[in-house]
């Protein structure tokens, strides 16, 4: 059975059980002037939810499983006999007999998975006969009981919201695991390459050459002193000297001096900038910008001036985070009381002047949580970066040279053909978990000056 059939099918057992418990609910009130505890809404409520939940949560765990299930019942067949020993080649069959099996391709390199795919068509079919009766079940058994439950002194309406409280814990914790996950993960290779590479070779080398690794040595071509140079100096230097005069002049203009018409349809403008895709960026400052910063460069004398310079990746991604340092400057200056804008005015003060000695002052720590929020942006930007960096990785504060970037770095050692094991491939888990926990520790101060300011005018 189809997964949108079989989903159809748990709504309408659902669906029926719903009717079925409001309707039986609303016997009970009929020529009774007791007091109940839950409406026939919450009767049905009840009983649809645990026709529902169940079935839901077996899917959900079946869809992890199964996979292995059916692969070990190809396995078992006699054509699996001819595959190699487990390795690249073995699963590489595999995926191409489950490809035809399922449909996703009409070809495949090797004979043996077109041999194997009609046995994987099977398992696969047998297993989702199972999976769809034993979901079915469940919902019928669900429903059942919970219909059992219903009579005039049964708390449906706590027993609801107890379920939907669990339901909401749980969307929340998979939020939670998803990033105990990610940490878990690059926790783990990132301990395998430090295994390799000793951790200060690693965090304070000036030398970055991933392509020559010396196995004796692998620590001497692995510092990353250079990328985390050109990551601050492309996404904490160039970008924010674009982001945060642009940004915040744009957020005083619109809270002091733009009519409310005006700023009506120029917020949402602005805002618009946040929503442009990163890959859109990226095309801009590859085809647009970089050019045109090599040609300046060269007007101005600097003949050796690159396409690929930390100003053309720089100044777009300035532009993109724009809208972010002006939508936290415009709510501080906004937070800031009125009486304080007004009592500088009586005092015979000049807009100006109170924007100046007045407002900017006391919006001052939000406007930095704003700006540091923009910077743990700006240095986990990739798209912008892999389009308009370049790869090589130098210590210098030209901005016409080239320069590359953590992210530059991450995208260029998982797309090569090294081995998984290898030190250059395990670098870009230590290069994502430190800019991990750089970017949280960025993100941590912001938020606690944000806090703070938030603290000092509710």
């Amino acid at each position: 059975m189809s997964t949108l059939g079989l989903f159809f099918l748990v709504i309408g057992f659902a669906l029926i059980g719903w009717l079925a418990a409001r309707m039986r609910a609303t016997t009970f009130r009929v020529g009774s002037t007791a007091r109940f505890s839950s409406l026939p809404v919450h009767h049905g409520w009840f009983v649809a939810l645990c026709t529902i939940v169940p079935p839901l949560l077996f899917l959900g765990i079946w869809s992890l499983t199964s996979p292995a299930l059916v692969t070990d019942a190809v396995l078992r067949t006699p054509a699996a006999m001819l595959l190699p020993p487990p390795g690249f080649d073995r699963a590489s069959i595999l995926s191409e007999a489950r490809s035809l099996a399922q449909g996703r391709s009409y070809g495949a390199f090797h004979e043996l998975a077109r041999t194997l795919a009609p046995a994987y068509a099977a398992a696969q079919q047998r297993y989702d006969w199972i999976a769809s009766a034993v979901a079915l079940l469940l919902a019928f058994a669900g429903g059942a009981l919970a219909f059992t439950r219903v009579r005039a002194s049964f708390s449906a309406r706590t027993q609801v919201e107890r379920l939907v409280m669990l339901l909401l814990l749980g969307a929340s914790l998979i939020a939670i695991l998803t990033t105990v996950g990610i940490v878990a993960s690059l926790l783990y290779e990132a301990t395998r390459f430090f295994q390799m590479v000793p951790i200060t070779d690693f965090l304070f080398g000036t030398h970055w050459s991933p392509q020559v690794i010396d196995p004796r040595d692998p620590g001497a071509n692995l510092g990353v002193v250079p990328l985390f140079w050109g990551t601050f100096f492309i996404g904490a230097v160039i970008a924010m000297i674009v982001a945060i005069p642009f940004g915040l002049m744009s957020a005083i203009y619109l809270t002091q001096y733009a009519r409310p018409v005006t700023r009506r349809w120029m917020k949402p403008i602005l805002e618009v900038l946040a929503g442009v895709p990163t890959v859109v960026y990226g095309y801009f400052a590859a085809l647009t910008v970089a050019p045109a910063v090599r040609d300046l460069g060269v007007w101005l004398g600097i003949s050796w001036a690159s396409s690929e310079s930390a100003l053309a990746a720089g100044l777009v991604m300035g532009i993109m985070i724009i809208p972010f340092v002006s939508s936290m400057a415009d709510d501080s200056i906004a937070a800031v009381p009125s009486s304080m804008r007004d009592g500088s005015l009586a005092m015979g003060a000049t807009p100006s002047e109170t924007i100046r000695k007045v407002l900017l002052p006391a919006a001052l720590p939000g406007v930095v949580g704003g700006v540091l929020l923009a910077i743990s942006r700006a240095i986990g930007e990739t798209m912008i970066v892999v389009m308009a960096a370049s790869g090589v990785a130098t210590l210098t504060a030209n901005p016409f040279a080239s320069t590359t970037t953590v992210t530059k770095q991450i995208v260029d050692l998982l797309t090569g053909e090294a081995e998984f094991d290898s030190p250059k491939t395990l670098a870009a888990f230590a290069l994502g978990l430190t800019l991990f926990i750089v970017t949280l520790l960025l993100n941590i101060v912001a938020l606690s000056v944000v806090k703070r300011y938030r603290e000092a005018y509710e």
